[in-house]
């Protein structure tokens, strides 16, 4: 018997979050973006199985190579750009589209000879104030792309940086400038992510690009991918490998953090902060026993945590544990531990194996 711990993949929800984004974006193309691994999903994978997307966004070269080796046809995005002239002959020869957001990316662009012209995102500050260029030097930098010999096609990007939060005006803001300062140039245009794309639809150019959404997550705070209309596609799931009666007094984990309130049950689950499980969850994070609602107690260790079994008297050796998945949503346990749902799914371990569920018409395409 191995460890028991694994994250299981559903594609048949991937595939249904990809619609949901159709149905929320009609007249949008998608670009999936599939960092980070597919957001910890598997990056390979994820494409694969979003083969209805118009086109992928990717953080680096790697990223996007690892893709068309896999046979990856559609349009790829390197959000994040090129990070010098040397990357720019590959980025030819894959037919990747790099975003523009530094003064250095205009002059390697304006020297540099390529086999085949590239298209471009060129990208505008619209107020996130973390990439791309000032409002008030936007048309020269336009002009300067337009004047390079190797720059075919120039797209027109933004992103924004309070679209989770449905009560700051700052989206609406943003999306003014961006309209006011791309319309009058040719060129796709984009700027809405998850939280632009579901709860500001004036966000919504000619590309959108959906990523924690696509993974059943909501991008809002306080929200969940179900009340959005999504299935979550991670599961991360163990079993018990230990059931101990301790008495009341008896101190739980390192450093005695909690300690029994009573005689009880005390369940120890193959899943620790070193599978990405988040060491500063505190005792009370919800977990699933045999599909009933318990806490975490005591502290998350390396390899192992500790669970409530008071109200689950017959629990043993071998039952089943969820940590988070369709019926304990991944935002929920994120909030008990004061991070995001980004950072859970994307900080899995490599050691922890994958267990993937295709759809039948997958499995017969595959």
């Amino acid at each position: 018997m191995t460890r028991p711990l694994r994250a299981r993949i559903d594609l048949g929800a991937l595939q249904h979050n990809l619609q949901r984004t159709r149905e929320a974006a009609p007249h949008s193309h998608i670009m999936a973006v599939v960092k980070a691994n597919g957001y910890g999903h598997g990056l390979v994978r994820v494409a694969q199985t979003l083969r209805e997307a118009d086109g992928f966004g990717v953080a680096c070269l790697e990223e996007a190579i690892s893709l068309r080796e896999a046979g990856i046809q559609q349009p790829i995005t390197l959000l994040e750009g090129f990070f010098d002239s040397g990357e720019l002959p590959a980025i030819s020869h894959y037919r990747l589209m790099p975003v523009v957001h530094t003064e250095r990316q205009i002059r390697q662009l304006e020297t540099v000879q390529l086999p085949q012209p590239i298209a471009v995102w060129l990208k505008v500050d619209s107020g996130m104030h973390r990439l791309g260029f000032a409002p008030d030097i936007f048309e020269t930098v336009y002009r300067r792309l337009q004047a390079c010999a190797d720059v075919s096609d120039i797209g027109l990007f933004s992103h924004l940086g309070y679209a989770d939060d449905r009560r700051s005006m700052q989206t609406q803001r943003q999306c003014e400038r961006f309209h006011a300062l791309v319309d009058a140039f040719p060129g796709a245009r984009s700027l809405a992510n998850s939280g632009g794309l579901l709860g500001w639809p004036e966000t919504q150019f000619d590309w959108v690009r959906p990523g924690l959404m696509l993974y059943g997550i909501s991008p809002f705070a306080g929200n969940t991918g179900v009340e959005q209309g999504l299935e979550p596609v991670m599961t991360l799931a163990s079993q018990l490998i230990a059931v101990n009666r301790y008495e009341r007094g008896a101190a739980i984990g390192y450093s005695g953090a909690w300690v029994c309130p009573e005689d009880m049950l005390v369940g120890v689950v193959a899943a620790g902060y070193g599978d990405g499980y988040p060491r500063h969850a505190p005792t009370g994070t919800p977990v699933l026993v045999n599909g009933k609602r318990t806490q975490i107690i005591g502290r998350v260790s390396m390899d192992m945590l500790c669970v409530d079994l008071r109200e689950q008297p017959d629990a043993s050796i071998g039952d089943p544990v969820v940590l988070w998945g369709v019926e304990l949503p991944v935002e929920e346990i994120a909030r008990y531990a004061g991070t995001i749902a980004y950072e859970l799914v994307c900080a899995i371990a490599s050691r922890v194996p994958v267990e993937v569920q295709s759809p039948p018409l997958l499995q017969a395409l595959s």
